[in-house]
């Protein structure tokens, strides 16, 4: 990217597969973007784009630490010209009360001089809907569906504007959807209502995907907002529409082969993971590790290696530390959450490295941990984003990295249907 470049957007993600989620929104909504890792060096080179989404793994961090994180990403994004930034966080407002959504979107108002700040991690294309501040998995509150179990940050209330304020310094307040439905103007005198009563941030409500529009209309009339990749659907229709994009091309991503060996590797423990593991088994060599031996140091990881050199000639395989909840739980208690946690996540790690060493070019990656380690691991500074897996998926070909070409896919465990690895390989040519 040229000093020269003026962004429309400037994103900040708290994970790596979340960064992709949004970078395939914003691609498919009409910008061309980049998705980097941590905040860029000033030499990387990356073609002239609408919008730079900084992927952070910062969203299970101590707070202190994700705080100053977040505020280097957005200096840089400022000093490339965007006028507003959006903090993206997960569609499901993954944060325990001690963080880490609360304390980063404070920093980010304090710096921006905001008044008020929307916040909604609502995205209907995915089932993710926001109704009286409740936030809905399909048709369950947040606390009833899969994600209470969440081994990192279990959600036990799907009221967010509790939720916030138990994180935040910020007075919370709500924007229903009685109020959204009359429109931007609606919208813009109830957030200066609640702006006078001294509150600083507010969960604005979505269920239809037209919502997201009004929402990024008004969300653009201030410097910061927070949420999840529907906002940045909205941001992004927002701009396209008042002409602010440089471009309307669908990809920034060429088009030339990669090929050689593929492998997949899987970390999450959600439902829909699981189901997309049990489907791959049929199709290809399906290795699971055994979590205590990774726990208690045993050389799991190179057993992993030896058997996937054994088939790579022949075809994808896939690697997998997946358990039920049951299973994760009882290995946390065995061994500790973070040590078991931890310990898994480097083991991944270790196998991405050894993979790439023997020559894997194609690498799909389940879990937004286990896709923090592995690109840390890899040392990817960036990715083009190209063609969409399934939603809030794309394939992303990686820039300066020193392994040379490669394509990956970086899967948020809920995300993708039951045929996902295959899915995905298809598209990685």
């Amino acid at each position: 990217m040229t000093s020269a470049t003026k962004l429309s957007l400037g994103c900040i993600a708290d994970d790596y597969t979340g960064a992709s989620d949004l970078a395939n929104t914003l691609t498919r909504a009409g910008l061309r973007t980049v998705q980097t890792i941590g905040v860029p060096p000033d030499d990387l080179a990356l073609p002239e784009v609408d919008a730079v989404v900084v992927s952070l793994k910062s969203r299970s961090i101590e707070a202190g630490l994700a705080v100053t994180r977040s505020r280097a990403a957005e200096k840089w994004l400022r000093g490339r010209g965007a006028q507003h930034v959006l903090f993206k966080i997960c569609s499901t407002f993954d944060s325990t009360d001690a963080g880490n959504i609360g304390p980063v979107m404070d920093a980010l108002r304090a710096d921006s001089a905001d008044h008020i700040v929307l916040v909604t991690p609502a995205f209907p294309e995915t089932g993710r809907t926001v109704y009286q501040g409740n936030l809905f998995v399909g048709a369950v509150p947040l606390n009833e569906s899969p994600l209470k179990d969440h081994p990192l940050n279990p959600m036990h209330d799907s009221n967010l504007v509790r939720v916030l304020a138990r994180q935040s310094k910020t007075r919370v307040g709500l924007v229903d959807l009685a109020t959204l439905s009359r429109g931007a103007d609606a919208v813009r005198a109830k957030l200066k209502d609640l702006a006078a009563k001294g509150i600083g941030a507010a969960i604005i409500d979505a269920v239809f995907d037209r919502d997201l529009e009004t929402i990024g209309q008004v969300a653009l009339d201030h410097r910061v907002s927070v949420g999840a990749s529907g906002i940045g659907l909205g941001l992004a229709r927002a701009l396209v529409a008042a002409g602010k994009a440089k471009s309307n091309a669908a990809s920034a991503m060429p088009e030339t082969a990669i090929g050689g060996p593929a492998a997949c590797l899987a970390g999450s423990c959600s439902q829909a993971t699981l189901q997309q593991i049990a489907s791959a088994e049929k199709v290809m060599p399906v290795l699971h590790l055994d979590p205590d031996r990774v726990v208690a140091g045993k050389d799991e990881a190179q057993r992993a290696l030896g058997w996937a050199k054994d088939r790579l000639g022949e075809g994808p395989v896939l690697i997998a530390s997946s358990s039920t909840p049951d299973q994760v739980a009882a290995l946390q208690s065995r061994h500790g959450r973070d040590a078991a946690g931890h310990a898994i996540e480097q083991a991944m790690a270790d196998i991405a490295e050894g993979l790439v060493q023997s020559g894997v070019r194609r690498l799909v990656v389940a879990g937004g941990e286990t896709s923090g380690a592995v690109v840390d691991r890899l040392r990817i500074p960036g990715f083009l984003v190209g063609a969409e897996i399934a939603a809030g998926v794309p394939v992303l070909r990686a820039v300066g990295a020193n392994n040379g070409a490669m394509l990956l896919a970086l899967k948020s465990g809920n995300f993708g249907g039951p045929q996902f690895f295959s899915d995905a390989l298809t598209l990685m040519r």
